[in-house]
């Protein structure tokens, strides 16, 4: 792998990896806009409606829904300048057929119920991750969704949208970073994940992640994305999960863990994925790295960096056996910047990608197949983790 040709391969300009802005400008110019509704307003939900007001040569916030009023007013004051038609029934509003689209963001429990009911109601959905609760949800939501095809189903794994990720996906199958065998994954915080509970609530309708009945827990809310990213970037999903977790410093009545590992054998990579996720600690926070025998890429949100090994390191600093030539800008650790400068939000990249997927009718990155495959991945992992077990991956999981 000379120098030049990674160059003329990968894009590397002067220290950083530069991304086309040819991938945005396929995005720019809509001819309509969409009307969409919001079903669920907690803090994902308004979250989503605030990016949405960023794009409003695209979008149109044209109705809100959630069963508690206080989350009702917060949807209003995400968006202070639009009135939308508010309902405490998702089904009324499906019901609207002013409604072309629905951003899902409810508790992890009824998103299988409320997107079947948004199919048949012939609306596009934008479903929050994971994409399904249990695996039978996923199987059945994905044979509801291909008696639609008209019909889009987005999932909010964004990393799939974002420029950054599609660099590193875009090494990976180049070949740059060698035979990858290890995969270290963590996601953590020193917080016990609470939201205050307004008077005449119970603490089970706005701390739902803390109960099984409506969550995954840590694997369903943060670990999901980054099994997300190896299926898509390997074009893989896991043989083997095997986990352990356990409420090991909150014991304040929760039931899902503060405190989990999981790892996932993929034997056609022959490549073992560490996820973790503690409430306990947040020195280490946001980690991804994926290592390989030619160099590993760390990740963040938004910046990633490639560190080439020591043989690939002299490679790359040499043209036809000049040292020297075009000199790479190496940071302090010895790496390279994949990216300029750091993109957006990973959910702006992926609600353009939504409008396109609708407007041209093209299946997005994070689709109903793809998003039901790590849906089942991160069920897999809660199996492991609450019965000691080792789950394996059956045929019939294999939606790709």
């Amino acid at each position: 792998m000379s120098r030049r040709h990674f160059i003329k391969q990968s894009g590397l300009l002067a220290g950083g990896l530069f991304f086309s802005n040819q991938w945005l400008q396929a995005m720019a110019g809509p001819a309509e806009k969409i009307n969409i509704g919001i079903i669920g307003c907690g803090d994902r939900g308004t979250g989503i409606m605030k990016m949405l007001n960023d794009l409003t040569d695209r979008f149109t916030i044209t109705a809100v829904c959630d069963v508690l009023d206080f989350r009702i007013e917060n949807a209003k004051k995400a968006s202070p300048t639009i009135t939308p038609a508010v309902y405490k029934d998702y089904r009324k509003l499906l019901d609207d057929r002013s409604v072309h689209a629905v951003v899902i963001a409810t508790t992890l429990s009824e998103h299988y119920q409320i997107a079947k009911d948004a199919l048949l109601a012939g609306k596009h959905i934008y479903l929050e991750k994971a994409m399904t609760y249990s695996i039978d949800q996923a199987l059945d939501l994905v044979k509801i969704s291909k008696a639609h095809p008209n019909l889009t189903v987005q999932i909010g794994h964004q990393y799939r949208s974002t420029p950054l990720y599609f660099k590193v996906k875009e090494m990976i199958e180049k070949g740059y970073l060698g035979k990858v065998t290890q995969l270290d994954c963590r996601w953590d915080r020193n917080w016990n994940w609470r939201r205050a509970v307004p008077a005449g609530y119970t603490d089970k309708q706005v701390n739902w992640r803390m109960y099984k009945a409506y969550s995954g827990g840590l694997p369903a809310e943060l670990l999901s994305h980054q099994m997300d990213f190896i299926n898509w970037a390997f074009n893989t999903h896991p043989d083997e999960v095997m986990g352990t977790g356990g409420i090991d410093f909150y014991k304040d009545g929760r039931e899902t863990y503060d405190n989990v590992q999981v790892m996932l054998r993929y034997g056609k990579e022959n490549m073992i994925g560490n996820f973790g996720s503690t409430c306990g600690n947040a020195h280490d926070g946001y980690i991804f790295k994926i290592k390989g025998t030619k160099g590993a890429v760390h990740l963040l949100m938004h910046e990633g960096v490639y560190y080439p090994e020591s043989t690939t390191k002299k490679e790359l600093q040499t043209v036809d056996g000049v040292t020297g030539a075009t000199k790479i800008e190496w940071n302090k650790e010895g790496g390279i910047n994949i990216l300029k400068e750091p993109t957006k939000d990973g959910t702006w990249y992926a609600l353009l990608e939504f409008y396109t997927a609708v407007t041209e009718k093209k299946m997005p990155t994070s689709n109903i197949l793809t998003g039901a495959t790590t849906a089942i991945c991160v069920a897999l992992a809660n199996q492991a983790i609450f019965n000691h077990t080792i789950e394996k991956w059956k045929p019939a999981y294999n939606l790709l």
